[in-house]
């Protein structure tokens, strides 16, 4: 049996980061449609669409044959939601959030910057087949 490594624990994080974040967007809908911009139409369909594409592509982070892919996918995934993080900027005025203010919105880009850095590294690190012992 093939020994756990860094590579492992940083895909096994990054899965556990997409799936927990899809299944909450079904389990807090109500968070995640204020995120999407307000020039895209329902709201709701589109929580739900990005929280199964979130587990889907956890799913694939998950498994060794699809890791590559499913790193890739996610940087890809983490990507498209920047508009939304840059959305309240249209706003700011009247933006009542921490969060939805200029600082808050460069944290919030930071950070899922940081992310797709994460999910391409992943990606540059996958074998793209199961590790044998």
């Amino acid at each position: 049996m093939a020994r756990p490594t860094t590579d492992d624990a940083a895909a096994w994080a990054l899965t556990a980061l997409m799936v927990v974040s899809g299944v909450s967007h079904f389990t807090s809908p109500g968070y995640f449609r204020e995120l999407v911009p307000s020039w895209l139409p329902a709201r709701s369909a589109v929580v739900a669409v990005s929280g199964a594409a979130d587990i889907a592509v956890g799913v694939l982070v998950a498994v060794p044959a699809t890791r590559r892919t499913g790193a890739r996918a996610t940087a890809a995934l983490i990507t498209a939601y920047l508009p939304a993080h840059l959305e309240p900027l249209r706003h700011r005025r009247t933006a009542q959030r921490a969060f939805d203010r200029p600082i808050g919105i460069a944290a919030r880009v930071v950070v899922n910057l940081a992310y797709v850095a994460w999910a391409a590294a992943v990606a540059r690190r996958a074998t793209g087949r199961p590790r044998t012992g």
